[in-house]
């Protein structure tokens, strides 16, 4: 016979659903955002100054070039700054353990008592952690300063994914100078064709961190909005 108290809804096995934030994902987000906004800007400031919309297509080539570039520089250099942190940070903590071990096992010591561990519990946890230096290291390193050891080939992978999504979103808005014979045709359809995307990827992006989707579409569609009104203002202002 089954035991019902088995059969409890309490006792249902409860599913939970977080967000796995990957650093593919974060990537494009930076790529994307950046590549939709940028070009976008500047071609409707060029489109404010000129009467060319080959020159408005070269130039935007020309940015998203240069800004993947750029872009994708940065993601390198930002990953490449977390790995020898992390490695100089672990280093230090090798040392520290190794020179000063008392004040070390005092430190573990406090770390568990913010954890909420009796005095008896901590004492026994304090001895098992400082038993192994390299187990003694990691803890200091993940619980008194917050780290993760980073994956040494995540730069150049956060190099291409930046890159390529800011070419990626950047054709977006250049796309519809392509296919019109003015510039101030071009920024029309480029308006319309930028500020959707940025409104979808703007709420998908919220859905993904867990912000509201509506509110957050609206704010990036705002942005990139704000941004090339701003750039034809100023280029409009200078021409006149």
């Amino acid at each position: 016979m089954n035991d019902p108290a088995l059969t409890e809804p309490d006792f249902v096995l409860h599913h939970e659903h977080h967000l796995t934030s990957s650093a593919i994902l974060q990537d494009t987000v930076i790529g994307l955002s950046d590549g939709l906004t940028v070009p976008f800007a500047l071609a409707a400031g060029l489109s404010g100054a000129v009467d060319s919309s080959a020159l408005v297509i070269t130039a935007g080539l020309a940015e998203i070039v240069a800004g993947s570039i750029a872009m994708g520089l940065g993601g390198y250099l930002a990953g490449r700054t977390e790995v020898e942190h992390y490695a100089a940070e672990l280093a230090r903590e090798h040392r520290e353990v190794q020179d000063v071990p008392h004040r070390e096992r005092a430190e573990v010591d406090e770390l568990l008592a913010e954890m909420g561990l009796s005095e008896a519990t901590r004492a026994a946890a304090v001895a098992e952690l400082t038993a192994d230096p390299e187990q003694w290291v990691r803890f200091m390193m993940k619980y008194e300063l917050g780290l993760e050891e980073p994956d040494p080939k995540q730069a150049p992978k956060s190099a291409f994914t930046i890159s390529t999504a800011y070419a990626v979103g950047g054709l977006i808005p250049l796309s519809a100078y392509f296919f019109t014979d003015t510039p101030t045709e071009g920024l029309a359809w480029s308006a319309v064709i930028t500020l959707v995307c940025l409104l979808v990827f703007g709420y998908f992006k919220s859905r993904l961190t867990g912000q509201p989707a509506v509110a957050g579409a609206l704010k990036m569609a705002f942005v990139g909005a704000l941004a090339a009104a701003a750039a034809f203002g100023v280029a409009r202002l200078i021409t006149e």
